[in-house]
Parts: C-alpha cells; structure tokens; sequence
C-alpha cells in the first residue's frame, strides 16, 4: 500500500506504514511498525493535525438517529475511494471494514472537542447508558463535523485478491453472505461491509445484529436476517457449498429457524427510523446493489463512488 500511494500519489484514505525498525528484547527479535495512525498530532508536523479515534466513537453521540447525512455521504465517498484504491491498486481484501477500523482525521481542534478527555470507546457507552436519551451532550457542530475526514485502518486482516488467507473474516455484524457459508469471497464482501457500515451510519443501528438462542447459532440467525430483509436465497449460491446442510434442509429452508419475518429496507426506514419516502427511495437504491447475493453482480467501488445519492 505504502509503494502503490507513492507511485500513484493516491491512496490517501488509507492508513499505511511509515516506516519499520528491529530491535531484540528479553522475549527476542522484534519487527516494529510505524504507522500514520501511530504519529497522530506530530504526522509530517503539521498543527493540530491529528489521526485517531476510531468512527466508533464519534458514532456513540449519535446513537438516536444516525450522523448527519452529509457527513455519511462524505465519509462513505473516503471509504469507497479507500477501497477502490485497495482493490483495483494494490489487489487487496480489507476483509474487516467497520466503524472500529475507520480512524477519523481533522486539522484543527474539532476532534480535541469531540474528545477532551481522550475517553476510550468502552467508558463512553458506559457514560451513554447513565443519558436518557442517548446523548452524551458532546456533539460537534455541522461545520466541524464537516471538516473531519476518515481513513481505513488495521489492515491486519488483509489479503491479497488472488490468494486469500483464511475462510473465516470479517466481523459478525459486517460479514458477507458468501463469507458465512464458506464460499469463496473476493472484493465484494468489503462492499457487503460498505454497505453494512452505510445503515448503521445513517440510523445508529446495526443493519445485522444476529444474536445466539438455544436452538439456534450466531450465524443461524444471521443467514436468516437476511433472508427476513433481502428475500430468498437463491439455491445456486445456498447450495454451491459441499456442506451447504449446514444452514439448510431444502432450497430457501433454514434448518433450524422456520418463522421468519419478511421486512423491506424501506418499510424499517420509514417505520423504525421515521425517514421520509423522498429520503428513503435513493438511499435504499445505494445500498441494496452493494447488498447482492450473488458477489459479481454486487456494485463495485468505482460504481458505488458514481451513485447520486452520495453526491446530493
């Protein structure tokens, strides 16, 4: 990444590394990293140029309703640039793309005022639940919102595009679909992630959220959620896996849930998070094409970044 953002002068929305140095300890020989995220205010001494915390934290004072649209277009349009600099670039999976991952970036004191304390995102949500209405009173104005920007993080999870490194990435509430049953992934399941990370930007809430019961797994209820919110799970992909019996008994039969509940994006938009139809319409038409079933025909960066909802 570091080589492709010098070649290409390009890749900013990556966090990258710097530079590395060995030294031996007690415990050995170490390798140590030296990242833009590690320098944070004193980065290439510019003032009050800071890198860090996480979109995690600045989302914990919007848990209400979501940030303000035009900061989630904006940070969407980084982290799809991010992505589409890391695919098509460098030829390589983030494989865990969420709000933890996204570091933000301001050049002025608009993150000092976010964040006086420096408080980590655990002590927040504590703080949280002590609100009554999920308000920890420390939101920025518009404008300084608008001036910060994000940056993908913690490419400890990444692979290359040709050769993949685990079966399993991703975390639960952002994993693609094909990733749950062991297929095959590629650059799609980042945008699944995208897309994941879209909703729960613009609503505060998680577009997933699967949860254990007794009878049932983690990743039982997350396949059916998506069933419930993206229909029928067509019975080439469902059963394009040797062990596919896993999740199912027959094509588009869960094996171990059978009540489902069928809901629309647009309908938990409107009903759930009091959206105005005006404003659901070319939301739900960014999001859906990055939620696709099938990987290939998932909309890629580069279409994504061309959509007119992120540019109105």
């Amino acid at each position: 990444v570091s080589s492709m953002k010098r070649k290409d002068q390009a890749g900013e929305n990556i966090v990258c590394l710097l530079d590395d140095f060995r030294m031996i300890g007690e415990n050995g020989f170490h390798i140590l990293l030296l990242s833009e995220a590690a320098l944070g205010q004193q980065t290439l001494g510019l003032p009050w140029r800071v890198l860090g915390p996480s979109l995690r934290c600045l989302m914990g004072n919007y848990t209400a309703q979501g940030l303000p649209l035009p900061f989630v277009k904006k940070s969407l349009q980084q982290v799809l640039a991010g992505l589409q600099f890391l695919h098509q670039r460098c030829r390589i999976i983030h494989a865990d793309i969420k709000p933890e991952n996204l570091l933000l970036y301001g050049r002025d004191q608009s993150l000092q005022r976010l964040l006086p304390d420096m408080l980590d995102c655990s002590q927040r949500k504590d703080l949280r639940r002590k609100e009554p209405d999920g308000d920890l009173g420390n939101r920025l104005e518009e404008s300084d919102l608008m001036s910060i920007e994000v940056k993908i993080a913690d490419l400890g999870s990444a692979c290359w595009t040709y050769k993949p490194f685990s079966k399993e990435i991703q975390t639960q509430p952002y994993r693609a679909l094909e990733v749950l049953l062991g297929l095959d992934y590629g650059t799609p399941a980042d945008i699944w992630s995208m897309g994941c990370l879209a909703f729960e930007m613009a609503t505060g809430d998680c577009l997933f959220d699967p949860q254990p019961g007794k009878y049932f797994s983690r990743d039982d209820d997350h396949v059916a959620r998506i069933i419930e919110l993206l229909g029928r799970i067509p019975p080439q992909i469902a059963f394009s896996w040797n062990k596919s019996t896993k999740f199912f008994s027959r094509p588009g039969a869960l094996l171990r849930l059978s009540r489902l509940s069928s809901r629309s994006l647009h309908s938990i938009l409107l009903d759930r998070h009091k959206w105005t139809r005006e404003a659901v319409t070319p939301f739900a038409s960014f999001l859906l094409p990055a939620l696709q079933y099938a990987p290939e025909r998932r909309a890629t960066a580069a279409q994504c970044l061309r959509h007119a909802w992120l540019s109105t």
